[in-house]
Parts: C-alpha cells; sequence; structure tokens
C-alpha cells in the first residue's frame, strides 16, 4: 500500500489546533514518514502522527538535513522553528502551527502540525499584471515575464497579513517567501518556514514590504508590551533552550524599538531585503 492509500485509509480525528492535545501528540505521537517536500532546501518530510485515538499530519525537519549556512550556526534551525512557534504563541495571534522539538525516523529535529490548504486557496501573496493588480492590494516590486509585460509583486492589505509582518519583524525573519503564507480550511493564517530567525544582526527579508514605514495594526501596541513582559520572564527562558543569550538578548531589543518607533521597520540598505525566489 502506498503512503497516500495509507493516508486515505485512516479515520482522521485531528484535535483542535490550538488545544494541549495536539502538542502532546506532536511530541508523543508515533511518527511514521510518508514523503519527501522535495521543493524544500532542508531535508523536509511529511508524517503521519499516531496517539490514543488522535491522528494528525506533521512536517518533520530533522536537524541531520539542515544544509550548513554561514550567518546561522549548524544543526539548530530546528530549534529556530519552535522558538517562532513559542513567540507566536505569546502573542495570542497565533500564527505559526504548533511545533514542537522531538526524535524522529531520522534523529532530533522540529515538528510542526501540517496545515491543510483548501483546493483553491485564498490569493494573498503572488506575482500579479501591473495593470490587473486588484483592489486593496499592496505593490512590492516590479517584474517582467518573458514577453515584456509587465507584473507586480504585491500581496493583500489584509489585517491577518499585517500581524504576520509585526511577527516577521519580531523574529527577525530572513526568508518570508509568499509560499510560506498558508491559509487553512478555517480561514486562518498561519506562517511556516522559521528556521532562519532571530539573527543578532538585522535580516529582514520579506515579500510583506508592502507597509513599510506604515503605522502598526492597532492591536500591535498591547501585544508588543505583553510580549516584552513575556520575553523577561518565562517565555525567554523557555527561548534559551533554542536561541543563544545574545539572540534572545536582541529580540527584546527589538520588541523595543517596534513599541517606540510603532511603524513597520523600512527595509534594510545594508541587507537584500527581498528573499530569492519570493515565492
Amino acid at each position: 500500500m502506498t503512503s497516500s492509500e495509507l493516508y486515505r485509509s485512516r479515520d482522521w480525528h485531528q484535535p483542535r489546533q490550538d488545544s494541549d492535545q495536539v502538542l502532546r501528540l506532536l511530541r508523543e505521537g508515533a511518527l511514521e514518514l510518508e514523503g519527501r517536500l522535495v521543493d524544500a532546501s532542508n531535508t523536509t518530510l511529511r508524517a503521519v502522527l499516531t496517539l490514543d485515538g488522535m491522528t494528525a499530519r506533521c512536517v518533520y525537519k530533522p536537524v541531520r538535513g539542515e544544509r550548513p549556512l554561514w550567518d546561522f550556526p549548524d544543526g539548530n534551525l530546528a530549534g529556530r522553528e519552535v522558538a517562532a512557534y513559542l513567540v507566536s504563541a505569546a502573542t495570542g495571534w497565533d500564527l505559526v502551527p504548533p511545533t514542537v522539538l522531538r526524535d524522529g525516523p531520522l534523529g532530533p529535529g522540529s515538528c510542526q502540525l501540517w496545515i491543510d490548504e483548501p483546493v483553491e486557496p485564498e490569493p494573498l501573496v503572488g506575482f500579479v499584471p501591473t495593470d490587473k493588480l486588484p483592489p486593496q492590494w499592496l505593490a512590492v516590486a516590479a517584474a517582467r515575464d518573458e514577453e515584456g509585460i509587465p507584473y507586480a509583486l504585491a500581496h493583500a492589505d489584509d489585517p491577518r497579513l499585517a500581524r504576520l509582518a509585526v511577527l516577521d519583524a519580531v523574529i527577525n525573519n530572513a526568508d518570508r517567501k509568499g509560499g510560506h503564507v498558508l491559509v487553512g480550511p478555517d480561514g486562518r493564517l498561519y506562517g511556516v518556514d522559521h528556521g532562519v530567525s532571530f539573527h543578532v544582526e538585522e535580516k529582514l527579508r520579506t515579500v510583506l514590504w508592502g507597509w513599510a514605514g506604515r503605522e502598526l495594526p492597532a492591536d500591535s501596541a498591547e501585544v508588543l508590551a505583553a510580549l516584552a513582559g513575556a520575553v523577561a520572564g518565562e517565555l525567554g527562558g523557555a527561548l534559551a533552550e533554542h536561541l543563544t543569550v545574545s539572540e534572545v538578548a536582541e529580540l527584546a531589543s527589538r520588541i523595543g524599538r517596534l513599541r517606540a518607533a510603532g511603524r513597520f521597520p523600512l527595509p534594510s540598505r545594508q541587507w537584500p531585503a527581498m528573499p530569492w525566489p519570493p515565492m
């Protein structure tokens, strides 16, 4: 029986995404590999978790499959995935699917709840013909196709996406591609792939520059104030299991700068501001 046939033959009882049950399932569930996501730069595997009658799919990224990077230490991208989830959960926005660090068939790695997108997901980021830019979309960059027709890389002026842009600024996400933005069947927006985040140097690279320099969403002030307190307390201790002391300290500093400015950051002049490829 193939993996897909095995999946279709099961009776799925996935717990609520925001429940303690799903974290227990991620940490303790029996993990059965289904296949590899071949487009990912690091080893990224889809798997099935089973525990006490609960089943769910997950994304398993073993540490041994991480490609060495010149600007991030070897072997800790999985921990940064977990750190991004912890920060997201602390904001109350829950923009990152539940993620844990656990052992698996290929050794320790991050394990994140799989998000099933609709067959025709809601478009939020993409390349669109310049003369057909949807209303309430924000252009980020100009491009042309092979025939020279002008296109714009753009994204929706959507409050869910704006919150994700705030989170990216907080965690210093160096790889917010359009393909890393998912909309679940419940209409909730999720960001994934945060292994290259939390660097002490400014490395924000994102396709969500449409709000650059604009005021932060109205609820950001309260959220960032609470997040600052959390980083100074229990959250900071949890993050210290995955990040260096300097990275946790710089996280607190970034939150402070965002609170003081009250605006989305501008693209850096010292670092490429756009991930490649952007989608």
